[in-house]
Formats: C-alpha cells, structure tokens, sequence
C-alpha cells in the first residue's frame, strides 16, 4: 500500500463493524496455556527473562507454532527462559492478550494485525516475520454450482463480517462485477458469516451452497462431498499471500530483542524443517493439535489441507497491503496508514546468518 500524507483520514476501523478482528484462521479452542517442553537444567536465560509467552491459533495455518512447539524448538532457542504457550480462537483475543501484556509474541492472520496496528495509532504491535501463505478456498456443493459464474445468486458462507476471508470474496464477487452490499451481505450473491466450527453442520444441512473458508474447514467441506472451485493462492501474483504472520507487543521488541531473535531463529528452523520434511511435519502438527484441543484431524481432512498451505519466512508484506485495500474499497476499513506496522530488522538478522535472501517490508516499515 503507497505511503499517504500526514493529512489523511482516521486511522480507524468502522466502530459500528467486527471488521478485521477475526484472525484469518479461527478454528480451535479457547486460549489455554501450554508448558509441555520444559526448560533444560542449568541452561542460560535469555535477557534475564523466566518466560517468553508465545500465542497461536489450533490451526494448520499456524504450522509454524504447531511444530516449532511439538518440536521443542522455541524452548531450545530460548535456552533457560521457558517458551510458554497460549492457544486462541480468534483475533481479538490474541490481540486483547499482545495489549494486556498476557502474551509477548503471537502467530496471527492479517486482519486483525491491521486492526490492532491501526485502532492504538500503530503504538501496540510490529508484525516482525512470516509464516504461512494460502491455505483458503472456495468450496461448493457440486449438485447446485458447477461453475464460477453459477455462484452468482447463490449462499455463500465466510467466517464473519469484514474477517480476511470474508473481504478477500466481497472483492472477488466485485471483479465479476457483481453487487453485494458489505454490511448486510445481501445483493447479487447473499453472504451468509458463519463460524468456521459451525459451517460444515451448514454446508451439510444446504443452508449455505458454498464456503470461502481456510483450512482444515475447507477440507472438512471436501469430505462432505463439497468442490473445490477456486483455490484463492491462484488470484494473487505468484500464488503467495499472507494468511499467518508472526507479531509481537512493541514494548518487548524493544526491551527484549534478544529473546525475539531467538523466536525468530526458532520460526525460520520450523519453517525449514517443515519443508524439507513436509509427511513427518504434518504429522508433528497434528499431534500437538491434538495435544491443544483433545482431537486429531483424520487423514481425510489433514492430508489435503497440509498441501494447500506454504510454509515461508516471507511476510509477503505486499499483499497484507493489498488485503487492507480490498477492505477499504469494499467500505467496511477507512484507508489506514500502515508505515510502521512492519519491523523486520532481526528477521533479516536471523536470515543472514542461516545464508538467506533478506525480505522486504514493502514500504511498510519503519516511518
């Protein structure tokens, strides 16, 4: 998103809308904490620190944390300061927590790290890496839609109103030219805002004919019988967009840079060893999902959804910009400023040092 004058418009979402505070991926349980991997014996603290609090979603999106905490890599990074780990549902209580100080870092969508940037002046969070890309279809039932433009008239599920999938289909359903109005849902296609938890049990019943949702949703409407009729990576340049980032409480980046780096150095590890290892790293996530919510997802759903996400380091800033565009033209966001929500500093610290290309902030860093 191009940088804007000192004069412009509020930097505020609409008071009246939820708008952007769902994160991209809300499946999984209530946050809850997590200290299964325990600090080695006589293992150096990191700044001085007795814990960093980690927080991240049930969700494959969030495979990074997933792993990197099945894996015990944020402990090993973290040395002698314990990685403790709470588990969200959605993003206003990820973000709540990063506000209250209840956690330091967090793994969440782009939505509500927009939302939280902007509604504290850009004063509470810096987003300081990557860490999933795609992961987001448009899936229908085949009996009722058996092509793009025989979407037009039907019911269409997204997650909430204004949440990231929710804005990315109000904006495919304008390029068909086609009307829908924001607030209400209703026009040319009627979008029905359902819970993730709750859209299969709508799919299933033919309330809905189809959903734009993230995964495992996605894939649970496949095993239903459902199609996969737009994989959303296809709409973007290079099929790469932001669906999970990695931000922190500004006040701990700037007292405790060290113990960012080092969860910065576990993020890249997880990410390269989700890569390189893609059968044994899904079965790693599964297993701490299952650790989180009591439930392993079975095959059927787990193996399809692992595919569609790419894993990356990149934050793929442009498109987080482009996201926030969408909303705006969409009218549900004011156009925010944006410079400054972006802080990637030791992200490109850590990625030299393990012989990686830098990535870049878009324009969005530092004012």
């Amino acid at each position: 998103m191009p940088a804007t004058t000192a004069v412009r418009r509020t930097l505020a979402v609409i008071a009246a809308l939820p708008l952007l505070t769902l994160a991209a991926c809300g499946y999984g349980s209530e946050a809850k904490d997590d200290d299964s991997v325990k600090v080695a014996a006589g293992a150096k603290k990191i700044d001085g620190l007795g814990s960093v609090r980690i927080g991240y979603f049930g969700n494959l999106t969030h495979g990074t944390a997933l792993v990197g905490n099945q894996k015990g890599l944020f402990q090993k990074e973290l040395g002698g300061t314990e990685a403790k780990y709470a588990v969200f549902n959605a993003g206003p209580s990820e973000i709540e927590a990063l506000n209250s100080g209840s956690i330091d870092i967090g793994f969440i969508g782009p939505s509500p790290s927009v939302n939280g940037y902007t509604k504290s002046g850009g004063k509470n969070l810096r987003i300081i890496g990557g860490s999933a890309s795609g992961g987001v279809s448009l899936v229908v039932n085949p009996d009722r839609v058996k092509s793009l433009k025989d979407v037009r008239g039907k019911r269409i599920a997204t997650p909430q109103l204004g949440n990231t999938q929710d804005v990315a289909f109000l904006n495919w359903a304008a390029e068909q030219g086609w009307k829908v109005d924001a607030q209400s849902g209703t026009g040319d296609v009627t979008v029905v805002r359902s819970a993730n938890k709750v859209t299969p049990d709508a799919f299933r019943a033919g309330s809905v004919d189809g959903a734009w949702v993230p995964e495992p949703t996605a894939s649970k409407l496949v095993a239903q019988g459902g199609k996969v009729l737009l994989d959303e990576a296809t709409l973007w340049p290079d099929e790469k967009f932001v669906i999970t980032n990695i931000i922190v409480r500004q006040e701990f980046l700037e007292e405790h840079p060290k113990a960012v780096e080092a969860v910065l150095k576990a993020s890249v590890e997880a990410n390269r060893w989700i890569n390189a290892n893609p059968e044994e790293a899904k079965a790693a996530a599964n297993k701490q999902l299952e650790a989180d919510s009591g439930k392993a997802l079975p095959a059927e759903v787990l193996d399809p959804a692992w595919k569609s996400i790419r894993f990356t380091d990149d934050p793929l800033a442009a498109t987080l910009g482009s996201q926030a565009e969408h909303a705006v033209k969409a009218g549900l966001l004011e156009e925010p400023d944006l410079r400054g929500i972006y802080d990637l500093t030791l992200l490109n610290k850590v990625l030299k040092a393990a012989g990686e290309p830098a990535v870049d902030d878009a324009g969005l860093g530092a004012k």
